[in-house]
């Protein structure tokens, strides 16, 4: 599974009024871990930076005149995202200036190229509502260090991003248990049948240090999302269950 965490820096806020993309990271995972495979670009954006927004990224006009254009680095950034599942805080937004850029150029939009995309936005505002979303929230939420961020930087957003996305999914992973070992069953393979009314399933219950050692996991978790974690919450009863 390949997956790219993806952040934009622009001159503005709206690219149907004309503002571009000046700076674009990207982070690569390969089953959840950090490759280091990345991509990075500077970019002329051909205009000068809003005085709002280039107080956030401190990107100046100067600085990126000798950068390449958008059409540039084009052909490099559609063959890394090249079927890769896309990680955004807010992909609207930078989707939204990425189709823009491609528009520009005569090209399809982006999710031509790519695979799924993914809001660890809208993720997060489902995992803690009411609650501050942003970036540096997250970070401080999941305990992880954005001291050295003192500027907006694609890259280094999408390295901070990439650990907070890890820390919001982390124990989502299937866990597959096949029965049949590495052999591949046809349609037809009929398996060995067991009798299970015949099985006496022995029930081990936890000792006491166990639970005290499952109960201090819990409570590590409840820490680290700074609330209660989804191992505490009950099943909702199904309505047959309700009117039992």
């Amino acid at each position: 599974m390949r997956q790219l965490i993806l952040d934009t820096e622009t001159t503005g806020l709206n690219p149907r009024g004309g503002d571009r993309i000046l700076e674009l990271g990207c982070v690569e995972l390969v089953n959840r871990r950090l490759t280091g495979n990345n991509l990075h670009f500077y970019i002329n954006p051909e205009r000068d930076s809003d005085p709002g927004a280039l107080a956030v990224h401190g990107l100046t006009t100067e600085f990126l005149s000798d950068k390449p254009k958008f059409a540039e680095i084009i052909d490099q950034f559609r063959d890394f995202i090249q079927g890769a599942d896309l990680i955004i805080h807010n992909a609207p937004f930078d989707i939204g200036f990425l189709d823009a850029e491609f528009a520009l150029l005569g090209l399809p939009p982006v999710s031509t190229h790519c695979g799924q995309i993914i809001d660890t936005l809208a993720q997060a505002k489902q995992m803690f509502p009411g609650k501050r979303n942003s970036l540096d929230a997250l970070c401080d939420r999941f305990g992880i260090s954005n001291a050295h961020r003192t500027l907006h930087g694609a890259l280094l957003d999408s390295e901070l991003l990439a650990e907070v996305y890890l820390a919001m999914t982390r124990g989502q992973e299937s866990l597959v248990i096949d029965m049949l070992g590495d052999a591949q069953a046809g349609p037809d393979t009929q398996a060995p049948r067991v009798a299970l009314d015949s099985l006496e399933l022995v029930v081990l219950a936890a000792t006491d240090d166990e639970s005290a050692a499952h109960e201090a996991v819990l409570n590590d978790l409840d820490k680290a999302v700074k609330g209660t974690s989804v191992w505490r919450l009950e099943a909702v009863p199904a309505a047959d269950e309700q009117t039992t």
